[in-house]
């Protein structure tokens, strides 16, 4: 007999080799039929492996987020062995899970795909899936594995890289075998809802010397629903591409002459000082002071800081008086500097310093998008020095600040605690322990719940990364809160304790928006190019009926909109009115409002917001008020 230790730390004896399957059976027939798989001694099982030790048992179920991966990883296979039979001489190199799925690298030789022969693969996949077929773990060791692969040098070249005495197992149904760690589901048919969506070129192992794959990107779900909102998402996506929107609202363009640089177009510069303009008034209220600081500084700052030696090849350097300079990546050296500027006592704690300051980063060519990713950028930074015992609070109060922030654009979030990285890293472990509990306490206190992202820390400390919701549900990486213990070190700075002795102060870094660039590429897709009032580039269109006989009126109320600093246009060309509003809603102006007789001899207008097929008429007294009180209070609009 055999003891298996359940989360809850209840105990249970079975017999030598019982499986998941059994375990769970035991427990009640309910969790037998959601069960996938499970954790085994914290190693992945799969449901029908069997169990020949004590071991700790946690199950996965349908409703984990193991359970997609391991949905997605059989799906992999299921892709391969489809496209195994329709193109015999296929090999494959490697087929993992990743954020949206999965994809698979295949050699075609000769054969090249496109989106239509996915169709193609989809019904094999289909025919499998209507077969179920059994998926088989078998264990092999090296000599066998080479054996069995002796044609493939794709998987030749994966098992030389494995040790002599290893077990390497792999997954077989029926006609079709692959390497793989597992776990898989137990039949083909357990795979409902799944669709191919794109077909890409990938070189072999990364490398531009190798030979280029064709990679083929899919995903799947346990329910045919999940998959229509996928694709409806999708589709959905393409409509609101920041790019798209951009080039049509007139916000922003790239040229050829700065790839990776935005030019910030006229509509796009209202845009983005609405969004500065609400920053600095939001961290006025908060108690911060406002810095600006050079965009190029000296080699040695950034050796100080350590970002000459962990980050030298994302920075530009230039040479002034034959001195090394670097263009900043990041803000936070200049902040220690302006800092040092003064001594400061423990009375002066904690002390906020906020700076929109310009960066620039070397990002590869092929990994630039949009304004999603540049190589500068806007950071709507903020260093806080405090001492230890304001940590807590500290963040506590920027974790109700940033939701404060994020409610105003109605995006939701959920916080992730990044750790210490396994390498690149600065200062002791002892001290990274100390901030990372810090930060759990701080979401602690203020009541929120964070999820542990392990080894994804900044090299110079801990963090909570906010991870916003969009309107589509899709998840964007923004704010963050870095805890940094190690760069007040390194530049030495400090404070006057209660009793005259120096003090180390603690270093918080943090940015809300992220970046100004990327913020507004995400707000682009979430309002899918529809900005609420308060934010909008043209926030009123006004159309008088007759140029003849309603511009005077016209004029008035342009006046009148312009004094209360509402963005107006007014258009007197002359088109049909029908013509006029349709084009208003194309270019998403939040309200248009006609002017004719009835508008004029009442002082009245009669406005439409976008997205409604109501018109209103109302004074134009009451106009203007609805107009002041939305932007005041930052209304949204749900657009129909």
């Amino acid at each position: 007999m055999l003891k298996i230790t359940f989360p809850d730390g209840s105990v249970r004896e079975f017999e030598k080799g019982v499986t998941i399957s059994d375990v769970a059976g035991a427990v009640s027939s309910s969790l037998r039929k959601k069960s996938l798989a499970g954790f085994v001694n914290d190693v992945l099982y799969d449901i029908n492996r069997p169990i020949n030790e004590d071991a700790n048992v946690r199950i996965i179920t349908t409703d984990d987020q193991e359970a997609n991966e391991i949905l997605n990883h059989s799906t992999a296979h299921l892709l391969a062995h489809a496209v195994k039979r329709l193109y015999p001489h296929a090999l494959f190199w490697v087929g993992p899970v990743v954020e949206e799925g999965f994809y698979y690298d295949i050699d075609l030789g000769v054969d090249s795909l496109n989106e239509e022969h996915l169709v193609k693969i989809e019904k094999e996949m289909a025919k499998i899936v209507s077969e179920n077929i059994s998926i088989e773990r078998l264990e092999l060791l090296k000599q066998e594995a080479l054996k069995m692969f002796e044609k493939d040098p794709y998987k030749i070249d994966l098992i030389q890289n494995l040790d002599e005495n290893e077990i390497i197992t792999v997954y077989k149904q029926n006609d079709f075998v692959d390497l793989c760690r597992g776990p898989h589901l137990t039949k083909t048919g357990q795979i409902k809802a799944f669709k191919l969506t794109k077909v890409a070129g990938a070189y072999f192992k990364g490398d531009a010397k190798n030979k280029m794959l064709q990679r083929i990107y899919g995903i799947a779900f346990f329910k045919k629903e999940e998959l229509e909102n996928y694709l409806y998402v999708i589709e959905e996506a393409k409509k609101r591409d920041h790019r798209k929107l951009g080039k049509e609202l007139e916000l922003f363009m790239i040229s050829e002459y700065g790839p990776g640089f935005p030019f910030w177009l006229p509509n796009g510069m209202i845009l983005r000082r609405q969004l500065e303009d609400f920053w600095y008034k939001v961290h006025t209220k908060e108690g911060y002071q406002f810095i600006q600081t050079p965009i190029m500084l000296n080699k040695q700052l950034w050796e100080t800081s350590g970002h000459w030696f962990n980050y030298r090849e994302n920075m530009y350097t230039s040479e002034i008086d034959n001195l090394e300079f670097a263009i900043k990546p990041m803000n936070c050296p200049g902040g220690l500097l302006v800092y040092k500027n003064n001594l400061h006592s423990y009375k002066d704690l904690p002390l906020r310093v906020g700076e929109l300051g310009l960066v620039h980063r070397h990002e590869a060519s092929g990994a630039l998008a949009g304004l999603f990713r540049v190589r500068t950028f806007t950071q709507d930074d903020a260093h806080i020095f405090c001492r230890e015992d304001q940590i807590v609070d500290e963040v506590a109060n920027l974790i109700k600040l940033f939701e404060y922030v994020y409610s105003v654009f109605n995006l939701n979030f959920h916080i992730e605690l990044s750790t210490r990285p396994l390498d690149k890293y600065i200062g002791s472990i002892d001290v990274w322990e100390k901030a990372e509990a810090a930060l759990a306490d701080a979401c602690k206190k203020y009541g929120r719940t964070f999820k542990v992202n392990p080894g994804d820390g900044a090299f110079y400390g801990p963090k909570l990364d906010f991870k916003l919701r969009d309107s589509l549900g899709r998840i964007w990486q923004c704010g963050t809160i870095q805890l940094d213990m190690n760069l007040p070190e390194r530049f030495d700075i400090t404070y006057i304790d209660e009793k005259g002795e120096k003090k180390r102060p603690v270093m918080l870094h943090r940015a809300i928006y992220g970046s100004i660039e990327r913020f507004i590429g995400i707000i682009i897709e979430h309002y899918a190019g529809a900005f609420p009032l308060w934010l909008a580039p043209r926030q009123v269109d006004i159309i008088p009926v007759n140029n003849e006989f309603h511009q005077d009126y016209a004029k008035e109320v342009f006046d009148l909109l312009l004094d209360e600093n509402i963005r107006i246009n007014l258009d007197s060309r002359e088109e049909k009115i029908g013509y006029k509003i349709r084009e208003s809603q194309i270019k998403k102006v939040p309200y248009s409002i006609v002017l004719g007789d009835k508008e004029k001899e009442n002082r009245q207008v009669t406005f439409r917001r976008y997205g409604d097929q109501e018109s209103y008429t109302v004074s134009l007294d009451e106009f203007v008020k609805l107009l002041k009180d939305e932007v005041k209070n930052k209304v949204h609009h749900t657009n129909k």
